[in-house]
């Protein structure tokens, strides 16, 4: 019989592929996107009852991130990024953990991943809940 994963399991971190950009250190407890596509077209020749399918390479939908807001950890480093949204690059590092949360040593890493999107913390004075932050990623290329 399989592991199942619970949805806490499974957890993201960012690398900035260069030094301009900021570092936002920790997990992510949110992950989603990352669907797997590819578009088909179906061709009908002449005469044929059924057609051939002719198929566009595989993309990647974008991933978003995302995690509670903590002022020391990530207030700063967000001001710098938000004038770099679409145009900072990061390595997209997600992991499963096992029931102890430690590494279970499966990775999925999409490497050169642009920052296209920035959700920032909402507020609600009447509202006791944690504020959280999201980072959107447009996704080239699976690490190999």
């Amino acid at each position: 019989m399989g592991t199942k994963l619970s949805q806490r399991q499974i957890v993201a971190e960012i690398e900035p592929t260069s030094t301009a950009y900021p570092r936002l250190e920790g997990y992510f407890a949110q992950v989603s996107g990352g669907e797997v596509t590819a578009a088909v077209e179906k061709v009908y020749d002449g005469g044929q009852r059924f057609p051939e399918t002719l198929c566009a390479p595989a993309d990647i939908g974008d991933i978003t991130v995302t995690r509670h807001y903590e002022i020391d950890r990530d207030g700063t480093k967000l001001n710098v990024l938000r004038p770099l949204v679409g145009q900072a690059y990061y390595n997209v590092v997600i992991t499963e953990l096992d029931c102890d949360l430690k590494v279970a040593g499966t990775q999925r890493t999409y490497t050169e991943a642009l920052c296209v999107g920035m959700t920032e913390p909402d507020g609600d004075a009447s509202s006791g809940a944690p504020a959280s932050y999201s980072l959107t990623f447009s996704i080239g290329p699976l690490a190999s």
